[in-house]
């Protein structure tokens, strides 16, 4: 049976775009945006999808419109609702409604860097690896159990977007690694991890020399 994924995003939707030329077993049956005029609606639309915007600005407060947003996504009936660049905290009570088939991608290694700016951050910190993280969603922000990962050096003369640039093609492999893996039923989840169903000794981690 055909994994159905509902797509949540705010801007470009870039890994909504690899995810769809990834050719997964899935069927993306609406694509969402918080932003009317979303860039990622307009490839959606391109692409014969299903699109729903629904403006949060029209609405007075946080949890009504992420009410209105999970009534919308449940007419869709999803097994799996994908974050791809959707740029608002959920509020508890969405997340109680999708938690364990809600999945997003941070562009840091985490737990290193929750929340904005990770690359800014992680040039100031000094570090020597930085990269991106799919998880599962939960109510404690960036730091959901962890589903894949993948890592890239930083540079000496790496700046914020030369170095977000080398993160983002790393995004795009891995994010629909991991819908693929979550559509083929694949992801077992044991206390607060997560593992490859063949594979329950090693977490599925890409360290990726670059």
């Amino acid at each position: 049976m055909t994994c159905r994924v509902v797509v949540l995003l705010s801007g470009r939707g870039s890994n909504f775009q690899a995810i769809v030329e990834a050719q997964l077993p899935i069927e993306i049956v609406a694509v969402i945006s918080n932003r009317p005029h979303a860039a990622g609606l307009d490839t959606a639309r391109a692409r014969g999808l299903t699109t729903v915007a629904l403006d949060h600005t029209a609405l007075p407060d946080r949890e009504t419109f992420d009410a209105l947003l999970a009534d919308e996504i449940e007419r869709h009936h999803p097994d799996l609702v994908v974050l791809a660049g959707y740029m608002r905290i959920l509020s508890a009570a969405f997340i109680a409604r999708f938690e364990g088939r809600l999945l997003n991608i941070h562009p840091s290694l985490l737990p290193m860097f929750p929340g904005l700016k990770t690359h800014e951050r992680a040039l100031a910190e000094g570090v020597k690896i930085h990269g991106c993280t799919v998880h599962f969603v939960t109510a404690d922000l960036d730091h959901g159990p962890i589903v894949i990962q993948a890592a890239v050096p930083v540079r000496a003369d790496d700046t914020p977007d030369t170095l977000a640039a080398r993160v983002l093609q790393q995004e795009h492999r891995i994010y629909p690694q991991a819908v693929r893996w979550f559509a083929e039923g694949r992801l077992v989840k044991n206390h607060g991890h997560v593992n490859l169903k063949d594979d329950l000794t090693s977490q599925s981690v890409f360290s990726i020399g670059m």
